[in-house]
């Protein structure tokens, strides 16, 4: 029909099987834009001013002290004291470069980088019988790399990441802690350092920080810097590291806390935003059960990413959905649909359009497990960007699914709930819902009973909004709107119809027709 000409393009990227037999199992890319980039203002790439967990005197280092101090800073004074040959000068100058550089507001990264001392910092990193010196030059240098791409490619270009990665071996926990945070901004920059980072060994080197003994608070910045060695997909990192981390990564998730969990669950999610392989990689370390069981967490910080390493690992094949399945994910699935916030309810109607884009087998699960009155309450009730993700769980399910489980969609008010959506500006959405009707008459047809699903259509409005979109400025929506009217409403076959209601469904009957198709 003209609507899947129009739509094929995000069809053939679900695990689709009612359009393309070639294409079942393709991921659609394109158009989840959108909730790939959900939260990201969450998610810092760069940090700047956390608190190290290991500072042994945090009220002498800590960079919130008050903004009168920093203001007697000035940079010829820096830049004379850094470059001197007093250690206790160039320990000032290298303070009170850091402390600027800390300033919430408009912190002279640029002035500090063209005043050229960028080569001394690198150089104290060096410096293990100055350990306040060594610190305080690789903070400076850490707040510099969290600036600009530009600010990054400074500190790398001085020779800065051998050094950091050699202070990761630091007997001092605070100057250890410090490389690791530096290393975290540099990955966050993009994947061209994350994997110049990667090629100098820097994952051995973090995962060995990882003990019985480490605090707390030195695993939150180490679990925030391998999942920024995680992340992006352009190109996607090396699958030997990828292997290198997952350990360390599963371990990680057995912990309590909340942070080391939010950033654990967002590295996952960044390993299962790609192909079947890299999926199946993550899923053959048994941690699918896990993440299923934090997608009940309830820090909303946790809950998040596991359900997008979920939706993730459902858009992969039928053997890798079903793990999540039997995981209990539609367990779980149907409170997000409820969650008080809108972004949660739409990333998991986003995972329901996954699964149902599967076999007849997995819809029947969504059914048995309670899923579509959810679905349908969010086609009726949720905000758009959510109802948009429904519309495409429709979509789905009535393409894959048997005649039998397209009229139990139906019976629950699906079909009422789209057509109402038919009066939205979006084109696209209004292509699919043409599309998921379309689909609902081809399950009519295998029964003989087009005209009766026409009649049904026309009691809830729906031929007066589909005859509407027939003057839809868009000409796509024109024509699947007119191709539907052509192909299934003519009067001869209404007028041929007897119609019986009743309070609670409709029954169409027909002499011609044996089978009944009831609502």
């Amino acid at each position: 029909m003209p609507t899947k000409n129009v739509t094929d393009d995000r069809i053939s990227k679900f695990k689709n099987k009612g359009k393309d037999p070639a294409k079942l199992r393709e991921k659609r890319i394109t158009e989840c834009v959108e909730l790939r980039k959900a939260n990201k203002d969450e998610r810092f790439l760069k940090r700047r001013n956390i608190t190290l967990s290991s500072l042994p005197d945090e009220d002498a280092l800590s960079p919130g002290h008050s903004s009168e101090e920093k203001v007697s800073f000035n940079i010829e004074e820096i830049i004379g004291d850094v470059n001197s040959d007093s250690r206790q000068r160039q320990t000032r100058g290298c303070q009170a470069a850091r402390k600027l550089l800390s300033r919430e507001r408009n912190p002279p990264l640029k002035e500090i980088t063209d005043a050229g001392l960028m080569t001394r910092f690198v150089a104290f990193l060096s410096m293990d019988d100055e350990p306040t010196l060594q610190f305080e030059a690789a903070w400076a240098l850490t707040n510099i790399a969290s600036g600009t791409s530009w600010h990054t490619q400074q500190v790398v270009e001085h020779g800065a990441v051998p050094a950091f990665i050699s202070l990761l071996a630091s007997p001092l926990l605070h100057i250890s802690e410090q490389a690791v945070w530096a290393l975290g901004n540099i990955a966050g920059d993009g994947p061209a350092y994350r994997d110049a980072l990667i090629s100098c060994n820097v994952v051995p080197a973090l995962l060995a920080r990882i003990t019985p003994e480490t605090p707390v608070g030195y695993l939150r910045n180490l679990t925030w810097t391998l999942s920024n060695l995680c992340r992006n997909k352009n190109p996607f990192p090396p699958m030997s590291a990828v292997q290198q981390l997952l350990p360390s990564l599963i371990q990680l998730l057995h912990l309590s806390d909340k942070d080391i969990l939010s950033d654990a669950c967002w590295a996952i999610s960044y390993l299962t935003d790609g192909s079947n392989d890299r999926i199946d990689i993550v899923v053959r370390t048994g941690i699918i059960p896990r993440v299923v069981e934090l997608m009940g967490h309830k820090e909303l910080s946790v809950l998040t990413p596991a359900l997008r390493s979920i939706g993730n690992i459902v858009s992969g094949s039928d053997l890798q959905t079903q793990m999540a399945i039997d995981a209990g994910v539609l367990s779980v699935l149907p409170q997000l649909m409820r969650h008080a916030k809108a972004s949660v309810q739409k990333e998991a109607c986003w995972a329901l359009s996954n699964i149902a884009a599967g076999p007849c087998k997995q819809i029947q699960q969504l059914i048995t497990c309670g899923l579509v009155p959810p679905l349908v309450e969010l086609l009726k009730n949720g905000d758009f960007k959510t109802q948009r993700e429904a519309v495409w769980a429709v979509t789905n399910f009535t393409s894959g699914g048997t005649v039998e489980q397209v009229v139990q969609l139906v019976q629950s008010g699906a079909l009422e709930a789209i057509i109402n959506l038919l009066q939205v500006k979006d084109a696209k959405t209004i292509l699919v819902i043409l599309d998921a009707i379309n689909n609902i008459f081809m399950a009519a047809e295998k029964l003989g009973e087009t005209e009766k699903v026409c009649l049904l259509i026309e009691q809830l409005g729906g031929l007066e909004r589909i005859e509407v979109l027939q003057n839809h400025e868009n000409e796509t929506v024109y024509q699947a709107a007119h191709s539907l009217i052509e192909k299934f409403f003519t009067d001869e076959e209404i007028d041929d119809l007897k119609v019986e209601a009743t309070d609670s469904e409709f029954i169409f009957q027909n002499a011609d027709v044996k089978k009944t198709f009831e609502f």
